[in-house]
C-alpha cells in the first residue's frame, strides 16, 4: 500500500528518489516550481532537458505526459518533468491533470523510484483551483497502480495549498 502525505515546504530540498517538475512544454525552465528546480539542480539539468528535446520530444513535452532526467545538484536522484494543463488556455479537462500524476508515477515506477514528491501541478500560474487540483491528485494517486512506489509526498508552497491537500486526503477513497 502506497503511503500518501502532504507537507508544506520546498520541493527542491526533498530527500526522495524523484521529484516532479511542473514544467512547460519546452522543458527549458520557467518560473515557479520549474524555475526553482532548474536553479537548484544547476546548469546540467537544462542540458539534460535540451537533450530530451533533441531525442525524444522535438515538438515539446505534451500536456499530461512525463519524462525523466537526472537530478544533478538536487538531493534526489531523478527529476520527472510533466506539463500541467493551463486553465487560462481552456485546458480544463480533469483527465489532463490526472494524466500528469499517473504518467509521473509510471515513469517513477519504471526508474525504480520508491518515493516521489509532487508539487500542486497547475494550481499556480496555470489557474486551476487548489481544491480541484488536490482532489484530482489524491484520486489519481489512490487509484493508480505504480509498482514499487511506496511513498507519495505532496510538497506544497503555502498553507492554502496544504489545507486543500489535507482536506482531500481526509476524504475516504472511492
Amino acid at each position: 500500500m502506497t503511503s500518501i502525505e502532504a507537507v508544506q515546504g520546498d520541493i527542491t530540498t526533498e530527500r526522495v528518489d524523484a521529484i516532479v517538475n511542473a514544467a512547460n512544454s519546452t522543458l527549458l525552465g520557467g518560473g515557479g516550481v520549474d524555475g526553482a528546480i532548474h536553479a537548484a539542480a544547476g546548469p546540467r539539468l537544462l542540458e539534460a532537458c535540451r537533450r530530451l528535446r533533441r531525442t525524444d520530444w522535438p515538438d515539446g513535452l505534451p500536456v499530461g505526459e512525463a519524462a525523466a532526467t537526472d537530478a544533478f545538484d538536487l538531493p534526489c536522484r531523478w527529476v520527472i518533468h510533466t506539463v500541467g494543463p493551463n486553465a487560462h488556455r481552456g485546458q480544463t479537462a480533469p483527465a489532463l491533470l490526472t494524466s500528469c500524476f499517473t504518467r509521473s508515477l509510471d515513469v517513477a515506477s519504471g526508474l525504480g523510484a520508491a518515493s516521489i514528491a509532487f508539487p500542486a501541478i497547475s494550481a499556480g500560474a496555470y489557474g486551476w483551483d487548489a481544491a480541484d487540483v488536490a482532489r484530482i491528485a489524491i484520486e489519481a494517486v489512490r487509484s493508480h497502480l505504480a509498482p514499487g512506489v511506496d511513498l507519495v509526498r505532496f510538497v506544497l508552497f503555502g498553507s492554502r495549498l496544504l489545507d486543500a491537500f489535507d482536506h482531500a486526503l481526509s476524504r475516504p477513497a472511492d
